[in-house]
């Protein structure tokens, strides 16, 4: 059978600034979600002081200075839209497709039906997810990705029949989704998608290649995927039935990171990728729940892993994991590819997050084989107060556990931004003196007992001190007799152009990290 495509009409409904709104973010405060050093999302009053998505956190800082930064917790965005699809599929629309946390679309021409006209779905829906106190917006098009335009675009846009072209028209070549062929587009003087859509498909094939024919098929208003292959999806689907129903959600994940492997292997091997996969789980009392993501090509099987973790959280704490009074536990797993079409590269019409590329993973996966499971980690954000408690290693394949993605926490006595650029494995020591050449002490109430004047690191010259913040203070472990610790640490920078984090233990200074 022939795979559906996007030809039916299609709803999307969109949460701005969702990753903020899923740290809890209190209004009018200036927020910017960051991961690995770059900005995913930002408040209104951030963007209002010129901080943008995809900028480098010390730019957003520069531009921003009150600018509270947050670490992204994408298990919280899920747990929290998971809230917003279950009621959305059970009061406005039956089923319905995850793109990632904040935006979902689904089919529109039966609901719109039902509810009286596609004008008033989109009212329907705004207002579901509004009674969960979550702003939204929808749209409605021919295509998922101009459904998702006109969700930007206002709240109720709904795009006519047959009016995708000419909706994207006057956008910027930019809006496609391919960085490189807009920038070869604007050298050739097309700027807008119109100009690019007017453009003889054929001469687009000859010098664009497979990447400019997907966008110019976008810009005519068709689908961002070629024609579903001919294939029997059910063929790719890949499941674990548990022995004994399995109630450790870890261990449901694991499988399902094992699954993923297998998912992409099938997939691999019959040349082709999936629009989305369809997580199945059965419970041991015979309740079906199903979850769909977007996958496009992009998610890696520990990204995957990690959607199934968050949506089984999910489940488990709105009680529908429950058994009642029938057997506990979940009895089978299965993944279930969608939208299968040919392994053209990539798909591009959505942001995607692929935490490692394949041929990293297959690189280390034949390292880990020769030299043991934990040579090849790669590092992951932890929560802490100190730059060094901040990193862990995790080894590839692994899912970090929840200690290593706290990150976005409230840790009293966090180090502030911006972080140091080198962390010392071994501290170094260091002397910082007043004017009078006498240590500097810190007080129990933090009062410093003069003027940091001078620092020598190493035993080295000493440099003098033009500028200093803090102390701050650290209080863990003051329950435990033995394992307490009392420190404190200021930043520091020298006139030799150094700026260091320093930490004073028991009366004695230590360089901690350097700045630059």
């Amino acid at each position: 059978m022939t795979g559906a495509t996007d030809s039916v009409r299609v709803v999307v409904v969109w949460v701005p600034d969702f990753p903020v709104l899923a740290c809890g973010a209190q209004d009018g405060v200036p927020v910017a979600v960051v991961h690995r050093g770059a900005v995913v999302a930002c408040s209104a009053s951030a963007r209002a002081a010129g901080v943008r998505r995809h900028m480098r956190l010390p730019t957003a800082q520069a531009r921003c200075p009150g600018l509270r930064v947050v670490e992204r917790d994408l298990a919280a965005e899920v747990r929290l839209f998971e809230q917003v699809v279950h009621r959305v599929e059970a009061e406005v629309v039956p089923r319905l497709e995850v793109i990632r946390p904040g935006l979902l679309a689904a089919p529109a021409r039966g609901a719109a039906r039902y509810w009286g006209g596609e004008p008033q779905l989109s009212v329907r829906l705004v207002g579901t997810v509004a009674e969960l106190g979550l702003p939204a917006r929808a749209g409605i098009a021919d295509s998922t990705f101009v459904a998702a335009l006109a969700a930007r675009r206002g709240d109720g846009v709904v795009v006519p029949a047959d009016g995708d072209a000419a909706f994207l028209s006057p956008y910027p070549v930019g809006v496609l989704g391919v960085p490189r062929l807009a920038e070869l587009l604007k050298q050739l003087g097309i700027r807008t998608v119109g100009d690019f859509a007017r453009l003889p498909a054929g001469r687009v094939a000859e010098r664009l290649g497979t990447e400019g024919i997907g966008a110019h098929r976008v810009a005519r208003g068709g689908s961002a995927r070629p024609v579903s292959v001919r294939t029997a999806v059910q063929d790719h689907t890949v499941q674990r039935l548990f022995e004994a129903a399995e109630e450790q959600l870890d261990a449901v994940v694991f499988v399902a990171l094992a699954l993923a492997d297998e998912l992409h292997e099938r997939l691999a091997a019959a040349g082709v990728v999936c629009g989305r996969v369809e997580a199945a789980v059965e419970t041991a009392d015979g309740r079906i729940l199903t979850r769909i993501f977007r996958h496009e090509g992009r998610l890696s099987s520990r990204a995957v892993a990690e959607r199934v973790r968050g949506v089984l959280a999910a489940w488990s704490e709105t009680g529908l994991l429950d058994a009642g009074d029938g057997e506990p536990g979940i009895r089978r797993l299965a993944l279930r590819p969608d939208g299968i079409a040919p392994d053209t590269g990539s798909q591009g019409a959505f942001d995607g997050e692929r935490d490692t590329p394949v041929e990293v993973e297959r690189a280390a996966a034949r390292v880990q084989a020769v030299l043991g499971h934990r040579a090849v980690a790669r590092i992951v954000e932890a929560g802490g107060r100190g730059p060094g408690d901040r990193i862990r290693l995790v080894p590839v394949g692994d899912i970090p556990d929840d200690g290593a993605g706290a990150s976005g926490g409230t840790w009293q006595g966090l180090l502030p931004a911006p972080h140091p650029a080198a962390v010392y494995p071994v501290r170094r020591p260091a002397r910082l003196t007043g004017a009078d050449g006498a240590p500097v002490g810190v007080a129990g109430r933090l009062e410093l007992s003069a003027e940091p004047a001078f620092l020598s690191v190493d035993g080295r010259r000493p440099a003098g001190v033009n500028g200093w913040a803090g102390p701050w203070p650290v209080l863990e472990r003051w329950w435990a007799r033995d394992g307490g610790r009392r420190i404190a640490r200021m930043q520091v920078t020298t006139d030799d152009g150094h700026a260091w984090l320093l930490l004073v233990d028991r009366s004695r200074w230590w360089v901690e990290a350097h700045y630059g």
